[in-house]
């Protein structure tokens, strides 16, 4: 499928210069090394097809942000794997734009591949400018970034759906000025979510999970009210807030947790929906906690416990849940049961991650911390798609417009 969006596969680019924009962003460990490749391995096809075809192109990406600034780092070990995983040496430059970026790039020959500075060095392609600045993708070609760089391009290529909610110049302006081509992982990520919302087989299971609920929340509403999800599993933070939202009370600790990062908000957003369409929510009959140092479970119906946090669904919960899974003909997951980096809490995770395993229909998980818990209980290869995807994965399934999709249909 095209959508409407060009696809660099098939085109000419011998001896053309590409602008190649994909998400390579990856988990780091504390001593600032990549430990994720996910987003690295799914960026090669695009990379192979320009290689090979005798495109000279400079790749430009980003790592970490303002808002986890812990994670932004130059971008030398992308390129080191990246070069591993094409079987092509992949140049890296600790510059963006500058005059020694600029020099490089005039300087390629038919094949060759340059990695430039990570683009979160830019003060315009931060979260922070993007939320407080709020240019229109017309306005960002007089953005620093775009001035340098455009002029030494013929071609621009987009492999980053994943940051396809990015309001930014490396995302929606070069498509004001040069023809602008979409890569395979695009249209595989614009599929996928693309039958979830418009084609899912039912019934179609959602998993909504972890500790951001905001993302379970956006997404909530639009696929009860649409009709995608016949079943909303609720585990994680989620779950809880909703057997609040029910009028149970779980306990003093975990109540102050919840109000202490400003999650009891989404309370009176769970009431609205389990009045609305409380049939189709499968919520926990029970939960675990720690006591004394083991897994300890209890039934709902013995809440609150006034000292316990409660980081996994019980046994019985994760029973059901994997029943409305292996009957579901569409199951998609967003986030984790509980805090399964705990072996003690790890048993709702992995359970549910071996039903989606098992599962006979069409399975689609997304998220960073998602994928991480499945690949750690699980061979993903055996999910039949997984996205690269988080906040703009959110963004699709919440029914809400992503700013590169529109910039890729208005694109030269």
């Amino acid at each position: 499928m095209s959508f409407g969006i060009k696809n660099i596969i098939g085109e000419d680019v011998k001896g053309k210069y590409v602008l190649f924009r994909p998400d390579i962003n990856s988990p780091i460990d504390k001593d600032k090394k990549i430990v994720g490749k996910n987003r690295l391995q799914k960026t090669v096809p695009t990379l192979k097809y320009l290689t090979e075809h005798g495109a000279r192109t400079a790749i430009i990406a980003h790592q970490g942000d303002t808002l986890d600034y812990q994670n932004l780092i130059p971008l030398a070990e992308h390129a080191e794997i990246l070069g591993s995983l094409c079987g092509k040496k992949i140049e890296y430059i600790d510059d963006v734009c500058g005059d020694a970026a600029i020099e490089k790039v005039k300087s390629l020959k038919d094949g060759e591949i340059v990695l430039l500075g990570n683009l979160r060095y830019l003060t315009e392609e931060v979260s922070t400018f993007e939320k407080d600045v709020k240019l229109s993708a017309d306005e960002m070609r007089e953005t620093y970034l775009v001035r340098r760089l455009a002029p030494l391009f013929d071609i621009y290529v987009n492999d980053a759906f994943s940051a396809a909610h990015r309001n930014c110049p490396s995302m929606v302006a070069f498509q004001k000025l040069m023809p602008s081509f979409a890569g395979p992982l695009f249209f595989h990520e614009y599929e996928a979510l693309s039958t979830i919302m418009h084609g899912a087989k039912q019934p179609c299971v959602f998993v909504l999970g972890g500790a951001k609920i905001s993302d379970a929340f956006g997404m909530m509403n639009e696929v009860l009210k649409n009709g995608v999800a016949a079943k909303i599993l609720a585990c994680g933070v989620t779950g809880v807030i909703m057997l609040l939202a029910k009028g149970f009370k779980v306990g003093k600790a975990y109540e102050k947790w919840l109000a202490e990062h400003d999650l009891l908000v989404f309370t009176e957003q769970a009431k609205s929906l389990l009045a609305e369409y409380g049939d189709r929510f499968v919520l926990p009959t029970d939960l675990a906690y720690e006591k004394d140092g083991k897994r300890t479970e209890t039934d709902i119906e013995n809440l609150p416990i006034d000292d316990a946090a409660f980081l996994d669904i019980g046994k019985k919960t994760a029973e059901r849940f994997c029943k409305e899974i292996g009957e579901a003909k569409t199951v998609f997951a967003n986030g984790p049961a509980g805090a399964y980096e705990n072996p003690i809490f790890a048993y709702g995770t992995q359970k549910i991650w071996k039903a989606f395993e098992s599962s006979a229909g069409y399975t689609v998980i997304g998220g960073g911390d998602t994928v991480s818990a499945a690949n750690k209980f699980i061979d993903v290869n055996k999910i039949d798609y997984v996205c690269t995807a988080g906040g703009a994965m959110v963004r699709f399934l919440s029914g809400k417009e992503l700013p590169l999709i529109t910039a890729m249909l208005g694109a030269k």
